[in-house]
């Protein structure tokens, strides 16, 4: 008995299991707490990232719709999009594709205020030109230009729905896409 009594003196009245379970489970609370605080910083840092024009449009979308040639034909085609905003510009590329049929549209636009501008390609016919145009809010009327070709294109995007609707004067006479992410 006076060799416990000893060693709880020694020990400030504690044992040294307690001592290091208490420690343990502080240390613990504390990488817990750092933990969590790290997780909502990177969350917080993501919003952030995603304000502008372009945000609501930010991810990658899918789904399909119709492509319109010129003779008046139509062909299913199924699309996937990946927009990537920074501010008031973004990055975007638009793939879609039938059996028959293929397109690659990529562009990049910027926002001032509400008029948009910037330039575009399309890979599979080896085409490119510029855009300009109004909208904001993940919403836009744009019209994509290149010598020997206008098109309309008009994005509406609400919450995780997007529909692209495109007219043109030329072989292909446009598309109506619906994609969601």
């Amino acid at each position: 008995m006076e060799h416990l009594q000893a060693y709880r003196a020694a020990g400030g009245g504690k044992h040294r299991a307690n001592k290091l379970f208490g420690t343990n489970l502080l240390s613990r609370r504390l990488l817990t707490t750092a933990a969590v605080l790290f997780v909502a910083s990177i969350a917080n840092s993501e919003s952030k990232a995603q304000v502008g024009p372009f945000a609501p449009m930010a991810g990658t979308w899918s789904g399909g719709g119709t492509a319109i040639l010129d003779d008046g034909s139509t062909e299913r085609i199924r699309c996937r999009a990946k927009y990537a905003p920074i501010g008031p510009t973004m990055e975007m590329s638009l793939t879609c594709a039938s059996d028959a049929y293929k397109f690659n549209l990529a562009a990049n636009v910027k926002a001032e205020g509400s008029a948009i501008s910037g330039s575009w390609s399309e890979a599979s016919r080896n085409i490119s030109g510029s855009l300009l145009g109004r909208g904001g809010g993940g919403n836009f009327e744009v019209v994509a230009s290149a010598a020997g070709f206008n098109a309309n294109i008009a994005l509406r995007t609400s919450g995780s729905k997007q529909t692209v609707t495109i007219r043109a004067d030329s072989q292909f006479r446009g598309a109506n896409i619906s994609m969601s992410r």
